[in-house]
C-alpha cells in the first residue's frame, strides 16, 4: 500500500498596504496646487488654475512640470522647476498638511493586525518625509518610495513594484490604495489589487477625471489624449469609494484588503 503524505496546510498570506501620500492619505492637493501656481509665476506663466491642476491628479511632480514646462515654453530645466516647487511646497504644507482621519484609523489597524504598509508616491523624498512628519503619521509609515528613486512614475508600476520589494511582498499580495485614476492604472499593471478613493477638494464632490484626460494621464503624457471622466477610470479597482473620503469606511477597506479577495 502507497501512502501519501499529506501536504501541511499553506500559511495565510497577510497583504501588505501600500499607500499613495497625496490626495490619499493627506490633503494636500491645494498645496501642490498653490506651489505649481507661484513656481509658475516666476516664469512668467499666470492664470494657472486649479481646474487646470486637477488635470495632473496622480501624475508625478517632475512629469506634471516637464508638460507643462513644454506647454508653456519654459527655458528653465526642469530639475529647477521641481527644486522650485519643491521648495514653495515644503513651506505650505510643514505648517498645514492634515491627513484624512479615516486614513489614519486604516493605517493603525493594518499595523495592529500586522500586515507591512510602505508610502510610495509620486513626491520627491523631502516632500514625502516632511508631509508624515507633519501629519504625525511618521512613526506609521517607515517605508517610502518616491518615483524619484525609480525610472518612471504612474501610471507605470514602477514605483509600486519597488515598495512591495523593499518590503519583501509578491505584488500579487500587495493592496493599494489610490486617489488618482493613474495610480489605479500603476497598481493594475504591477498586479496588485487596489483600493480607489477618488480625490474631491474639501466640501466638493469626487471629480472623477476631468473631460479629455483618460485615466488621469494628461494630453501630453504617455498615453494622453481624448476619453470620458466620472468614475469609469476607476473600474480596475477591486473596490472603490466612488463617494471618496467623504465614504471612506476603514473597516470595510480593512475587511476587504485583509480578505485576499
Amino acid at each position: 500500500m502507497t501512502s501519501r503524505a499529506t501536504p501541511p496546510p499553506r500559511a495565510p498570506r497577510t497583504p501588505a498596504v501600500l499607500f499613495d501620500l497625496d490626495g490619499t492619505l493627506v490633503d494636500s492637493e491645494p498645496h501642490y496646487y498653490e506651489a505649481g501656481r507661484l513656481t509658475l509665476e516666476r516664469y512668467g506663466v499666470t492664470g494657472f488654475t486649479w481646474e487646470r491642476h486637477l488635470r495632473f491628479l496622480g501624475i508625478g511632480t517632475r512629469e506634471t512640470l516637464e508638460i507643462l514646462r513644454r506647454e508653456h515654453g519654459i527655458d528653465a530645466p526642469v530639475d529647477e522647476l521641481v527644486a522650485v516647487k519643491n521648495r514653495h511646497y515644503l513651506e505650505l504644507v510643514r505648517t498645514s498638511a492634515k491627513a484624512f482621519p479615516g486614513m489614519r484609523e486604516f493605517a493603525e489597524r493594518l499595523l495592529a493586525a500586522g500586515h507591512p504598509v510602505a508610502v510610495a508616491s509620486g513626491s520627491s523624498r523631502a516632500a514625502i518625509d516632511a508631509v508624515l512628519e507633519a501629519t504625525g503619521l511618521g512613526p506609521l509609515l517607515t517605508v517610502r518610495v518616491s518615483a524619484e528613486e525609480v525610472g518612471r512614475g504612474k501610471p507605470e508600476p514602477d514605483v509600486f513594484l519597488e515598495a512591495a520589494r523593499r518590503l519583501g511582498v509578491a505584488p500579487a499580495d500587495c493592496v493599494v490604495v489610490e486617489d488618482a485614476a493613474p495610480g489605479v492604472e500603476a497598481a493594475r499593471r504591477a498586479g496588485m489589487r487596489c483600493i480607489a478613493v477618488p480625490y474631491a477638494p474639501e466640501g466638493g464632490a469626487p471629480g472623477g477625471v476631468p473631460d479629455g484626460v483618460p485615466g488621469g494621464v494628461p494630453d501630453g503624457a504617455p498615453g494622453g489624449g481624448d476619453g470620458p471622466g466620472g468614475t469609469a477610470p476607476f473600474a480596475s479597482a477591486g473596490l472603490l469609494f466612488a463617494g471618496g473620503q467623504r465614504e471612506f469606511d476603514a473597516e470595510a477597506a480593512y475587511a476587504w484588503a485583509a480578505s485576499g479577495n
